[in-house]
């Protein structure tokens, strides 16, 4: 898979930027490396990468406003590098569309795994990988062949395609991940953590902000009371 996979990486330290290159193209990864945003949207506008890497605090066009412009034009995975995982920046960035983040200094290894989730998510957009292949048999209307109907919202689990009143939804793949995994089980609270093992594929701990945004995020497209939280144990999708 990394072979192939071209990488934009968005990052002002020219030292930082110079060596987690080179640590991503030993790993086989095909990497274009810009010191700035504007020059970032320009190369992500000619490269269409895989996916990029964007820091946060970057001139010219930072981070997370980047994001946002990534975000108008394509659902390519976005992870954004902050320095401060307390910062109100990790917030907005996951608000502006970013899939995931990772906080600085941050060890090789783990950036690369970072990178081979999220692309393991977004190759199987489809697929959660635990639970969602029994998507319809807890309580939601099957409409036809792989849609299921919650109120008005209606997901075909097979087609990838969301609908509400009727209306096509665009739903980024972890969105549409996220809402399979709440398809699967309508009515069944999952917690923050489970939710982080079966849609973000981490085998270990993670920032459940990464979780309580997204819920957000999903809860503007089809419905912020289709989505209910149960304070301290998780989210649930009404039926």
């Amino acid at each position: 898979m990394a072979e192939q996979t071209h990488v934009l990486f968005v990052e002002d330290d020219d030292v930082i930027r110079e060596a987690t290159q080179l640590a991503l193209e030993r790993d086989g990864f095909v990497v274009t490396a810009m010191p700035d945003g504007l020059s970032g949207l320009e190369a992500f506008r000619s490269n269409q990468p895989d996916i990029a890497l964007l820091d946060v605090m970057v001139p010219g066009l930072d981070g997370v406003s980047l994001c946002r412009r990534i975000r108008d034009e394509s659902t390519v995975p976005v992870i954004m590098l902050s320095a401060r995982a307390d910062s109100i920046d990790v917030v907005l960035g996951l608000e502006a569309g970013a899939d995931d983040y990772v906080t600085k200094p941050f060890d090789g290894a783990v950036l690369v795994a970072r990178i081979r989730a999220v692309l393991r998510r977004f190759g199987h957009a489809g697929g959660p990988g635990n639970g969602s292949g029994g998507a319809g048999d807890e309580g939601a209307g099957q409409v036809s062949g792989g849609v299921l109907a919650f109120g008005d919202l209606e997901v075909d689990t097979e087609g990838m395609e969301v609908r509400r009143g009727g209306a096509h939804v665009a739903l980024t793949p972890t969105e549409m991940r996220l809402l399979l995994e709440f398809s699967a089980a309508p009515g069944t609270v999952l917690s923050r953590d489970k939710l982080l093992e079966r849609v973000w594929d981490y085998g270990w701990g993670g920032d459940t902000r990464v979780v309580d945004v997204h819920v957000q995020r999903l809860r503007t497209k089809i419905g912020q009371d289709r989505i209910e939280t149960v304070r301290g144990f998780g989210y649930k999708l009404k039926g």
